[in-house]
């Protein structure tokens, strides 16, 4: 049998009316209290929009309508059973989520501020040079 590592996604949304990007307040035990994205498990056979789809639609109640979906980051864990992949989403004007149970609150924030704690995945992801090019490239061609 051929071993296929756990995938999962998340999605940082920035909203191009605001200049704000969405953070979400987790109510997990794993890193319960700190910020993080909306996203979660890949199932089987599924693509890694539909699962960012799917997961927006269960933890803040839609997928909403996108300007642009770019990819900005895969992390492989050191011993290959764990691949995340983070996309960044631009929309047009920000949003109310209709949280489900796995968060607390949420928050559009100034790009200039992160919320803390930031979730540590998440504080990696952001910190990385690559990422933030990325992120400044799509920003800079919507605004």
């Amino acid at each position: 049998m051929e071993f296929s590592p756990l995938n999962a996604v998340g999605i940082w949304f920035y909203s191009v009316s605001t200049g704000r990007y969405l953070y979400l307040l987790r109510n997990d035990p794993k890193h319960p209290g700190t910020w993080g994205l909306p996203g979660g498990k890949v199932e089987q056979s599924e693509s890694l929009l539909d699962a960012i789809k799917r997961e927006c639609s269960e933890e803040i109640g839609s997928f909403p309508d996108t300007i642009r979906i770019v990819p900005i980051e895969q992390f492989t864990s050191a011993d290959n059973k764990f691949v995340y992949h983070t996309f960044f989403a631009v929309v047009a004007e920000e949003f109310t989520p209709e949280l489900n149970d796995e968060h607390q609150g949420y928050a559009w924030v100034d790009s200039n501020t992160i919320p803390k704690p930031l979730h540590p995945g998440l504080w990696s992801t952001i910190n990385i040079e690559e990422v933030k090019s990325k992120v400044k490239v799509v920003e800079e061609s919507v605004n």
